[in-house]
């Protein structure tokens, strides 16, 4: 049987995700007035789409270990809520905040995105018809990926590129991105019972495609033209690569000078944008992107499961450690 992909399983699941997203936002309406919360919640999941259907990611973890997704779509949920909030309290971090076309203000967006990401979640694990003590352990486990992302967020806010390194990126991405994923996946094998070896795993999986889409996104921003991590000053793991790769101190002097003036100014993000995507700069980060596929790959292999939904989780792998910017590896060939 062909494999599917992971894009194919979210057309599949999709309806089920929203009718479970609708019934946890129904929650919110009073026995009496406006349903002004409700409202807010609605509003804020259609602000804050996500470009990618990584919702079925707790789904897929399930039905590796059962051969079933279904039971996992409430969890589904909790993860298109909790990066709900989690993406429009980084805009508002970032400054952007929401705008008039989105049809909610700031205020509102700020009420609705703590509603979305820890009431919510909540109110889906204790509708579940599990024992009390999975129940509990699901909880357990918003409550820490919900530490773990703020360490990583708060950490990346007042990264120093000056002093950051490769390795002290990558620590920021496995919170702040490798929490909320390993999270998700925990709760997938709980849900699931799976054996705590079992969890560990899928926990130790998650916060490494975390660290790959974190990786996938840093290149997604170029790529788009955005440059929002180049507007912001946010040290990612390409400016490093190229802190490491400055052949002397005044060239890594100048690098650092061109990542502060980028925020303000279109000439030198454009500057800096071509020093990271400097052939040597892009080699080595290649090499290490392709390190963590290996690792996320080896980790599947070590859980095995069904043989039928394994290689979807392969496929995400694969996508999600693609080098986008492989364009940029090799100078095309002169003019003849």
């Amino acid at each position: 049987m062909n494999c599917i992909t992971y894009v194919d399983l979210h057309r599949h699941v999709a309806q089920d995700i929203q009718a479970e997203l609708e019934a946890a936002v129904s929650t919110l309406t009073p026995a009496s007035g406006a349903g002004a919360a409700r409202n807010a919640v609605s509003r804020l999941l259609r602000h804050q789409k996500m470009r990618h259907p990584l919702s079925v990611l707790p789904m897929m973890v399930h039905a590796i270990e059962t051969g079933n997704p279904g039971p996992a779509a409430p969890l589904a949920a909790v993860h298109v809520l909790w990066w709900t909030s989690a993406c429009y309290l980084d805009d508002l971090a970032d400054g952007h905040g929401t705008t008039a076309s989105a049809g909610i203000g700031q205020d509102e967006a700020l009420l609705a995105s703590v509603l979305s990401g820890t009431v919510l979640p909540i109110r889906i694990i204790r509708s579940l018809p599990v024992p009390a003590e999975v129940r509990v352990a699901l909880t357990a486990e918003v409550a820490t990926g919900w530490a773990v992302g703020a360490e990583g967020q708060l950490t990346d806010i007042d990264a120093d590129a000056e002093h950051a390194t490769r390795k002290s990126v990558i620590e920021t991405y496995r919170g702040k991105s490798g929490g909320p994923y390993s999270m998700i996946t925990a709760m997938a094998a709980i849900l699931a019972g799976a054996s705590d070896e079992r969890v560990e795993l899928w926990r130790e999986f998650g916060y490494v495609f975390g660290i790959l889409w974190q990786l996938f996104n840093d290149q997604e921003d170029i790529l788009t033209g955005r440059d929002e991590d180049l507007r912001n000053g946010t040290v990612t793991y390409l400016l490093t690569c190229a802190l490491d790769d400055a052949a002397t101190p005044a060239d890594r002097a100048d690098i650092l000078g061109r990542s502060v003036a980028a925020r303000r100014c279109g000439q030198a993000r454009a500057e800096l944008g071509g020093l990271l995507l400097a052939p040597d700069v892009l080699g080595r980060y290649a090499a290490d992107l392709d390190a963590f596929r290996v690792e996320a790959h080896r980790l599947l292999s070590v859980l095995g499961g069904d043989e039928h939904h394994l290689p979807v989780m392969r496929h995400l792998v694969d996508h999600s450690s693609r080098m986008l910017l492989r364009a940029h590896l090799v100078p095309a060939p002169a003019a003849v």
